[in-house]
């Protein structure tokens, strides 16, 4: 006991000691935490550098938060404001946003903890070293071709088991390595009967990937199987909208790679081909055209039954990009085989649509009745029932030169800015909150409700086939942030929730697209960091036994036993194009288009060229004149020679800045999504 006493002293005065020094230690950083603070306030109030209370309120403040400069890197612009998001931008006199968008903002010196970017980039880093550790510099070559080598292994790798289970049906259930088609026991099940047809969808719709990844053996095999095996004499009832985008532009494009002189991807060519492709493409079309028959606005029938046309207990009622969205595919069959019956149905009903926007904010609705024009979904937006509309009205110009699809996308384009888009006029410049595209009514511009769609991510890209880059960074780097919360992006996102309305992600494409797309346009290697982060988000999440599966929840990640054609059609090519720089796409210097479903189309003067000489009239008559296309000049697409998704050469002095003091400074205003 003794010896136990005695043994207690010194070390009570040890601790004593630590004590003490524990005190001093924690003075001494209490100190230092002060004068940071102190120094912060000075500069908050000499220059203006407050924190943002919009979008980002419930989170943290952080001093120096939302500190931007000149894209120059000169001295920091006008300080931010207060909240933006609900109060529409202004207008100048020609309804144009009166203030050119900048390049995106900085991250703030010293910000740490949860609302910083560094705690969603893995493991709570802090601070610029952070950025420079893992987003600056250019992206290593290896890494890069280990990237490349990635993306054509997860194609591969759901190709291979969609041949093994799953064909000639028209999906793969990759968990249990299943083939599916449409439901034949329930007619009313949308959501699978409006895409299969059984017509081995996955095989067709991934033709063109095949070639891009130069695999000639597959794809020449993968032809000769749709020529010999797939049939549209079906009894299926589709939605003309998927069959047109999925079925149609695939064989377009695959025929079109078969037969092109340059060969650019290998040897593509076919022994003995007799434009079976091209046929089968008529034949598809020919089944379709019944939706256009009978509609007393020329606005097509959401279905079509491949054997027996329009189902007598058809729906009335179609989404504006259903029915909008057939103008490029339509077109390009009508301009080969010299028959303007495709594009003209196609085109009407661009045309019908366009008349019924309103008045007031020359927007359109999302559900329209094919019968009497009534709008019976007065949402307008850019996601869900409108996204490929817009886009086809920029990429039937592109590809047809028709000087009228340029005139309706520049005014859509237009209101789009003055109705949609909230948040400050510049993106990088002014006062409130980074820009967002927000759901309004079609008549009064008035917000709807507070979620955007994944679908949405696609508007970037377009965008970018505009020149509008600035803009397109800011807007994808919003996208960019959900997915760096989930590892995914929720089909709908509560952006004054902050928390997913609709759980669920198949797998989808477009920021993938918009990634791809932003890094053509400014050659950032930041773009390539962001699709190895969903590369291998996909590889951690959705890879599954037989291929790839949806996630039927991003949070808890469980999943549904689907893979859907287009994951293989665009998800897989457009991230494999992203680290293929030596692609013939980027150096074969033929000018490509991708399609709404990701098919590469090459911009050719065939293309730009009437093959009949008389044309229909709206009214129905034939134009006795010959119409000639019109040839735009440079000044009239707005800003680019957009009819190249990819071969744009970048403006070095305005898009080489550091990574940090472009892309960053956006994504530093998206940290309150994490």
């Amino acid at each position: 006991r003794g010896g136990g006493r005695l043994g207690t002293r010194p070390a009570l005065q040890n601790n004593a000691r630590g004590g003490r020094a524990t005190m001093q230690w924690r003075a001494l950083v209490l100190g230092l935490v002060l004068l940071r603070l102190g120094l912060h306030a000075v500069l908050w109030l000499v220059f203006g550098l407050g924190p943002s209370m919009g979008f980002y309120q419930r989170f943290p403040l952080s001093f120096g938060f939302q500190r931007l400069r000149d894209p120059d890197g000169s001295g920091p612009v006008g300080p931010p404001g207060g909240p933006a998001w609900l109060h529409r931008p202004r207008r100048g006199t020609e309804g144009r946003l009166e203030t050119p968008p900048e390049p995106g903002p900085t991250p703030g010196p010293g910000v740490c903890g949860p609302a910083h970017w560094g705690y969603a980039l893995g493991g709570g880093g802090c601070g610029p070293d952070e950025y420079e550790r893992r987003y600056s510099g250019a992206f290593p070559p290896q890494l890069r071709a280990q990237m490349r080598d990635l993306a054509r292994g997860m194609f591969v790798f759901g190709y291979d088991n969609y041949m093994a289970h799953a064909f000639p049906q028209d999906e793969l259930n990759p968990i249990y390595c299943r083939g599916r088609g449409p439901d034949r026991g329930d007619p009313s099940n949308l959501n699978i009967n409006d895409v299969l047809g059984n017509y081995s969808l996955t095989l067709v719709d991934a033709l063109d990937t095949l070639a891009i990844m130069g695999n000639s053996s597959e794809f020449q095999k993968a032809v000769k199987l749709v020529i010999n095996t797939v049939s549209f004499d079906k009894d299926s009832t589709v939605q003309v909208f998927e069959a047109t985008i999925r079925v149609l532009g695939s064989l377009l494009s695959a025929h079109r790679i078969i037969t092109d002189s340059k060969q650019p991807f290998g040897d593509m060519t076919i022994e003995d081909y007799d434009n079976e492709l091209l046929y089968m493409a008529h034949d598809l079309a020919v089944r379709l055209l019944p939706a256009f028959e009978n509609t007393k606005t020329g606005i097509p029938y959401p279905r079509v039954n491949l054997k027996t046309g329009v189902p007598p207990d058809s729906n009335n009622e179609t989404c504006t990009a259903g029915a909008g969205s057939l103008l490029v595919e339509f077109g390009i069959l009508s301009r080969l085989l010299g028959d303007s019956t495709f594009e003209w149905v196609a085109r009407r009903a661009v045309k019908a649509l366009w008349n019924l926007r309103s008045n007031d904010t020359g927007l359109l609705g999302n559900v329209v009745n094919i019968q009497t024009g009534h709008w019976v979904g007065k949402q307008s937006g850019l996601g869900a029932g409108l996204d490929s509309f817009y886009e086809y009205l920029l990429k039937s110009y592109i590809l047809f030169g028709e000087k009228e699809d340029l005139e309706m996308f520049n005014a859509a384009y237009q209101s789009i800015q003055s109705y949609l888009r909230r948040g400050r006029e510049a993106c990088n410049e002014g006062e409130g909150d980074p820009p967002l595209y927000v759901n309004v009514n079609m008549f009064s511009g008035q917000l709807m409700n507070t979620w955007i769609d994944s679908l949405q991510a696609f508007f970037p890209g377009l965008q970018v086939l505009i020149g509008d880059v600035e803009d397109a960074i800011c807007l994808h780097a919003f996208y960019y942030a959900i997915w760096k919360r989930y590892g995914a992006l929720p089909e709908r996102y509560n952006w004054q929730l902050q928390a997913p309305d609709v759980l669920f992600y198949p797998l989808r494409p477009e920021l993938v697209e918009s990634t791809y797309l932003l890094y053509q346009a400014t050659k950032n290697p930041f773009y390539l960091h962001v699709g190895m982060d969903i590369l291998q988000s996909l590889e951690k999440y959705t890879k599954v036994k037989c291929g790839y599966a949806t996630l039927h929840h991003v949070i808890d990640k469980s999943k549904e036993d689907r893979m859907e054609s287009f994951f293989l059609s665009e998800t897989c090519k457009y991230l494999y194009l992203l680290f293929d720089e030596e692609n013939p796409v980027h150096k074969s210097g033929t000018r490509y288009m991708f399609t709404t479903e990701g098919h590469i189309i090459s911009v050719d003067k065939r293309l730009r060229e009437l093959p009949w000489k008389e044309f229909f009239s709206e009214d129905g008559e034939r134009d006795q004149e010959e119409k000639f296309v019109h040839r735009p000049k440079s000044q009239e697409l707005r800003v680019i020679n957009s009819s190249s998704n990819c071969n744009r050469v970048p403006d070095e002095r305005r898009y080489s800045l550091p990574l940090k003091s472009i892309y960053m400074r956006q994504i530093d205003q998206m940290v309150g999504l994490i």
